[in-house]
């Protein structure tokens, strides 16, 4: 079922679901596995209010997405674009096309914004 509304339980499905492709995929699951570990409950939640915040600018989020991935070991540039298309892919079933293309393109301006605070150095240097 697609929603076609933008609310704290549609962001948190596609949160969750999103998640759970990351979780599995063969590429970018174990970076996010081995960081977060037995803590995804906790990591969830915050991407939910994430997610709120960009999208229902609600103030939800409080924090430094860009810190966070900063951290992430193992990550590089070529991981990205996974990750885009993983998020895509889950947009696309769990909104309306309208919304789903709102979502896609947050998501995109995310990985600029962390692409655009990287060096040639950072081993988050993105292809996006």
């Amino acid at each position: 079922m697609t929603h076609g509304k933008i609310n704290e339980d549609t962001i948190a499905d596609l949160v969750h679901g999103f998640y759970a492709k990351v979780r599995a995929d063969e590429l970018i699951g174990p970076i996010f596995n081995d960081t977060i570990g037995d803590n995804w409950e906790p990591h969830l939640d915050t991407m939910v209010r994430f997610w709120s915040g960009v999208m229902l600018t609600n103030g939800a989020y409080k924090g430094n997405p860009m810190a966070k991935h900063m951290r992430l070991k193992g990550m590089r540039a070529e991981f990205f674009p996974r990750w885009l298309a993983l998020f895509r892919e889950t947009a696309a079933e769990v909104f309306e096309a309208q919304i789903a293309a709102a979502f896609i393109d947050r998501a995109e301006r995310v990985a600029a914004s962390i692409r655009a605070q990287t060096t040639d150095q950072s081993p988050l240097r993105l292809a996006v």
